[in-house]
């Protein structure tokens, strides 16, 4: 089979949104020539097997890449999510990345893309070459990678139809993705949602918009969560003023439990049952419309994962429970955000794409193309870029805020940086810009919150032991 031969500066391996959101910036601030591999046939990356009703769970005005807007900047004016900002649906989404490549990469002559190809690695006796090749025509490629290999994949985002169920699904039980929904021809007796993270809440609400009674729709819930409402992420909202609750519900907490309750009190977090405490946090984003809907399914089973679904019971790991007869279920458990153990972004000739924000995937990529663009050595890079694993339990969400605060100290330190960030839509908020006597005044109150949030952790940790 024929093997072409290619040269560029750098090579990104998958075209999902943080290998286009990367590429977009590294274009715009160097003459870089970039190739980008992905096995998919258009860009996208799980936006192109995502379930068709999907949406995005933050306003559209902080997604994509920093180049082009992704909306109108609308607000929505009907359903579960009026009067916030508009929320893109996977077609808009992957027509958005196609006219990013299309429109923006390639007319600049800088950029080579390889569609439905699959990545080989490195050849073993020259480092400084890749291979990959054509799923389709075989032909493979030999490339000469001047700078670096950037890892798009390394995240590992991972929907329902991507993945078989990790549990036993016993004969003549009928069970389908998401994806598979809205070509339902029949009504089956009875929904079963398999899953409570976003998806989960997707499937719930899609049910439900279609007219669906609540009684005939049973939840497995494994754990709840809190939420984030979302009408504290839409954009012109202050920074100071969400950022200002946040530290003063950590200052007055004297344990875990208080930092919740008080995170709830002030709107910052929402949770499905007022009486069951959460101890999962994933960044999911919801309208408050959108839970009163959830409230209204009353069938929510919270007895662990399902180990096993058999014709005439559901087996999960504290209990078993009956089957319906003609149920359908949905499978709602892959894990779209999986949490993955960090690594150094920058190392020696490879970039490994990973959140420098928690939950933040596309600014996240934009920012480590900057920095690898703008800044001369890695310790520097890694620097400004220590990445941050997603929050999976309740607790990490004190990881969670407490990354944010890090990552605006050394920021805000960098007078250049902070102009940049202040142009990037993909933040979606702006850092506030303190003179260096200002910043000064407020290192002693962030080390101080860095002490509270390890003190609430080293408690939990205790509490956890004890019991």
């Amino acid at each position: 089979m024929k093997t072409t031969a290619l040269e560029v500066d750098y090579l990104i391996v998958g075209a999902g949104a943080m290998g286009m959101a990367f590429a977009d910036t590294l274009v715009a601030e160097t003459d870089a020539t970039v190739a980008i591999v992905d096995r998919y046939d258009q860009p996208g990356g799980h936006w192109t097997v995502a379930y068709p009703f999907v949406r995005l769970h933050q306003p559209s005005a902080f997604y994509g890449v920093n180049s082009r807007e992704l909306g109108s900047g609308t607000v929505d004016q009907d359903g579960w999510n009026a009067g916030l900002n508009e929320l893109a649906s996977a077609g808009e989404i992957l027509a958005y990345f196609d006219q990013v490549m299309r429109r923006t990469l390639l007319p600049t002559g800088r950029v080579s893309y390889f569609p439905k190809s699959s990545y080989d690695g490195p050849d073993p006796e020259r480092p400084d070459v890749h291979r990959f090749h054509s799923i389709v025509s075989g032909t493979g490629f030999e490339v000469t990678v001047k700078r670096r290999t950037v890892d798009a994949t390394y995240m590992n985002v991972t929907v329902p139809a991507m993945v078989p169920p990790k549990y036993e699904v016993a004969p003549g039980v009928r069970l389908i993705t998401p994806n598979q929904l809205p070509a339902l021809q029949g009504q089956p007796s009875h929904y079963t949602v398999v899953g409570a993270g976003k998806t989960g809440m997707d499937a719930c609400l899609w049910l439900l918009s279609r007219g669906t009674d609540p009684s005939d729709i049973t939840w497995i819930m494994p754990r709840d969560s809190w939420m984030i409402d979302r009408a504290h992420t839409q954009p012109g909202g202050s920074y100071l003023e969400t950022e200002a609750a946040r530290r003063e519900a950590v200052a007055g907490a004297d344990t875990v439990r208080e930092l919740f309750a008080r995170l709830e009190e002030s709107g910052l977090l929402l949770r499905l049952s007022p009486d069951v405490e959460p101890t999962a946090y994933r960044c999911a984003t919801v309208a408050r419309a959108e839970l009163e809907q959830l409230r209204r399914i009353g069938d929510v089973v919270r007895h662990g994962r399902v180990k096993r679904i058999g014709e005439n019971a559901i087996e999960l790991d504290q209990a078993t429970i009956p089957a319906q007869a003609g149920t359908l279920y949905i499978d709602c458990t892959a894990d779209g955000l999986e949490r993955r153990p960090t690594v150094p972004v920058f190392d020696q000739a490879r970039i490994t794409l990973q959140a420098v924000i928690p939950c933040q995937q596309v600014f996240s990529a934009a920012l480590i193309a900057h920095i690898e663009a703008g800044y001369a050595d890695d310790d520097t890079r890694n620097g400004l870029c220590a990445p941050s694993q997603h929050p999976d339990s309740a607790l990490d969400w004190i990881q969670f805020f407490g990354d944010i605060q890090e990552r605006v100290v050394r920021w805000t330190a960098d007078p250049a940086l902070l102009e940049w960030l202040g142009t990037c839509r993909l933040l979606g908020r702006r850092l506030p810009e303190l003179s260096p006597e200002q910043r000064a005044a407020l290192l002693p109150m962030f080390e101080a919150l860095r002490l509270k949030l390890e003190q609430l952790l080293q408690q939990a940790d205790a509490v956890a032991v004890v019991n």
